[in-house]
């Protein structure tokens, strides 16, 4: 079991996300949340994965000399890809608006990379599910919007809310994933890492 393997190692979550503390209790890994703050810029050419690859290890950068032996840093980025265009959080309601109404009646991916970084070692992981969502009407979208106010997520939507559950036709991937985080991928890599 991982639990018994990682008896010796911290966990370090690098995330403010509720959805991946959340996932990190519910695996019942011990873990602690550090913070610090980085500017999410990338590269304009990177397209999908590369995306979430680059910012995730970026995001492990402001802890580089700071890790202890036995200290697993864990960093990761969403990327909601839809059209060869990224869509990020929406900075309000119109914005909003727009990303849904671009996903609606279409399929998009949700692409999450999680970098995991030691004193000696880095590897990044991604996972990526593909999505179809209904022909939403704007009344749908709107009472969304209202209701869930949701501008801390990839593509202004969360899977396990309101939208999800009345316009999701399909998925096709793992559902943690399009939440925040891919729990059995980064299970599996834990277990590799410190088996």
């Amino acid at each position: 079991m991982l639990l018994e393997k990682l008896k010796d190692h911290t966990l370090i979550l690098a995330s403010g996300s509720p959805r991946r503390k959340q996932f990190f209790e519910e695996l019942g890994l011990p873990f602690e949340i550090r913070l610090k703050p980085v500017e999410e810029v990338y590269p304009k050419h990177l397209r999908g994965a590369e995306i979430s690859d680059y910012l995730s290890k970026l995001k492990a950068s402001p802890f580089h000399g700071t890790l202890n032996p036995k200290e697993i840093l864990i960093t990761s980025d969403t990327v909601v890809w839809h059209n060869d265009t990224s869509l990020a959080k929406a900075a309000n309601a119109r914005e909003a608006h727009e990303m849904i109404s671009k996903l609606s009646g279409d399929w998009h991916e949700v692409i999450t990379s999680v970098c995991f970084s030691t004193i000696g070692r880095q590897i990044i992981k991604n996972s990526i599910t593909k999505v179809k969502f209904k022909n939403l009407t704007d009344a749908e979208i709107d009472y969304y919007i209202t209701h869930f106010a949701p501008y801390d997520k990839a593509g202004a939507y969360g899977i396990q809310e309101w939208i999800g559950l009345i316009g999701i036709v399909e998925i096709q991937g793992s559902y943690t994933n399009v939440v925040g985080l891919p729990t059995q991928l980064v299970y599996e890599t834990l277990l590799d890492m410190v088996g």
